[in-house]
């Protein structure tokens, strides 16, 4: 049994070298229910929801449910029948199940049995009853062409009571960001509720790895959202190596941390300006885009890309880096370091900046544990949450297993402490890109990856947002059946929501900023 005595289920591990994961087929929607219901009580979070059309199979639908446990992911799928594929709504339990319930519906057509039953992803560029997922799901004019793109009504909650009105925002913004669209209830300038729409940015990405080899799909995954390439890359690579059997050599493991550890670093350096400039500090900007610049500059040198982008492969790595990059990484690390430290010393003295971060866009941990939120944002509340850190009844994966990861948090839940962490996580960051360098072992850094028909595998990476996930399931021809990339801003964006309350609406864009989430990589 795993996680709870009366639990229906029976899991298995998944095997591999990756982080833990355990998987288990519920024989009913009920033990699926019920086994929500104990991992929610053991302290456990829904970490992913996505669906599958097993006809061509001989079955019939199949839900998958991943839940986040102390000691690693539990992958539950739930067998559907092709004629009524309903499952029990999950909502109730877990929050955070909502809007990947409704994408599931919208994408497979598998539905709820109550809960919120509003579209997700489909505005009006298909029809209500066709499912981009399905096996049958073709038209004479292609893939999703030839429908009327319809203007589609979406039903906001409603706010009233005296001096009540509301603002719409988006989904074309003044900047050069992606759609969204934000509808603020407010009296005066105190917001009383947020409720966002997104699904603008919606392009067909889990219908292209159908019938994909690993390769493309390799190539793919690490474009849904391109600010965590890396992360995406080696969630879906941990993905493939389990369905496969292979594992890693060690040199590759060590240079996937490596290149996962500069990224965390270029994103984080980027906020940081971005909001000392929406604090009106625009001098942080400069300066930290100036740093952020010079990083990126020595990933195009050391692997050929500036987002290292196509550089995690299943299998290892398609890059290396002699001791001559190796040494450089050691000294843009020193250098960045004395830098960042004197832009701390300069944030944290500013009494502008810390008027606008301290107790603005503030949520406290049993509200990130309720909505099971995950990564840097989390940790700004106290929750000591890091996929690359030992805790309690967890050992990481390896090689972070043996980099002894100190995980930044802070308890006070508002911008100050996102900000605080970020600039923790840098540090740390920094200090692990010097251990690795520095104990480099020479040897292999691919292996080859023979596809295993019908097999599949789950991947999870601590990205520099938060956990991403992948799920993958493999033909019977050893090609790709079904994918599921999971960003963790589909946690984080309700989270967004709680944080502006009773905040004022010009402070929404720094909110906003202090979470900086993923469009992309929610919409698909």
């Amino acid at each position: 049994m795993f996680l709870c005595d009366h639990s229906a289920i029976e899991f298995t591990p998944q095997p591999g070298i990756g982080a833990p994961v355990w998987r288990g087929h519920a024989p009913s929607g009920d033990d699926l229910k019920d086994f929500a219901a104990a991992a929610h009580l053991a302290g456990g979070r829904l970490a992913a929801i996505w669906g599958s059309d097993e006809r061509q199979r001989g079955g019939g639908f199949r839900l998958h449910c991943v839940f986040g446990l102390d000691r690693g992911h539990a992958w539950v799928s739930l067998d559907l029948s092709a004629a009524e594929p309903v499952y029990p709504d999950l909502s109730g339990i877990f929050p955070a199940a909502n809007r990947m319930q409704r994408a599931t519906r919208d994408m497979v057509g598998i539905s709820t049995d109550g809960g919120d039953q509003r579209p997700w992803l489909r505005h009006g560029a298909w029809p209500a009853d066709w499912y981009p997922l399905r096996h049958d799901a073709v038209h004479e004019a292609g893939m999703g062409a030839g429908f009327e793109n319809l203007p589609s009504d979406y039903d906001f909650v409603q706010v009233g009571g005296e001096g009540a009105h509301e603002i719409p925002v988006g989904p074309i913004h003044a900047g050069i960001i992606e759609p969204g669209h934000f509808r603020f209830s407010v009296v005066g300038e105190r917001v009383l509720r947020l409720e966002q729409r997104l699904g603008y940015q919606h392009k067909g990405v889990e219908r292209l790895f159908i019938g994909a080899d690993l390769t493309h799909g390799a190539r793919l995954v690490g474009r849904v959202s391109g600010d965590s390439t890396c992360a995406y890359a080696w969630a879906y690579a941990d993905a493939v190596e389990a369905a496969c059997g292979v594992e890693a050599p060690p040199r590759a493991l060590l240079l996937r941390a490596l290149i996962l550890e500069r990224e965390r670093i270029a994103n984080h350096l980027g906020d940081l300006g971005a909001l000392g400039n929406d604090a009106a500090f625009a001098f942080g900007l400069t300066q930290f885009l100036r740093l952020k610049e010079d990083w990126l500059r020595l990933n195009q040198k050391v692997f050929g890309h500036r987002f290292m982008m196509d550089r995690i492969v299943p299998g290892g790595v398609a890059v290396d880096a002699d001791a001559a990059a190796l040494a450089a990484i050691i000294e843009q690390c020193g250098a960045i370091g004395g830098e960042v430290k004197k832009l701390r010393a300069l944030y944290d003295e500013h009494a502008g900046l810390q008027d606008r971060f301290a107790i603005t866009g503030t949520i406290d941990a049993a509200l990130a544990r309720e909505l099971s939120l995950s990564g840097m944002a989390a940790r700004a509340t106290g929750i000591l949450l890091d996929g690359r850190a030992h805790r309690q009844g967890y050992t990481p994966p390896p090689p972070y297993a043996a980099l002894g990861v100190r995980p930044a948090t802070d308890e006070r839940g508002d911008v100050a402490a996102r900000v605080a962490v970020r600039f923790d996580e840098i540090s740390e960051s920094l200090r692990l890109l010097r251990v690795i360098a520095v104990g480099m072992p020479s040897g292999a850094t691919r292996v080859e990856v023979a596809p295993r028909g019908g097999a599949g595998g789950l991947g999870v990476i601590e990205g520099w947002r938060g956990e991403v996930l992948v799920g993958v399931q493999l033909d019977g021809d050893g090609r790709l059946a079904r994918v599921h990339p999971h960003d963790p801003s589909w946690q984080a964006w309700p989270a967004l929501e709680h944080a502006v309350m009773k905040d004022i609406v010009p402070d929404f864009p720094l909110i906003n900023k202090s979470f900086n989430l993923s469009y992309s990589g929610a919409d698909l």
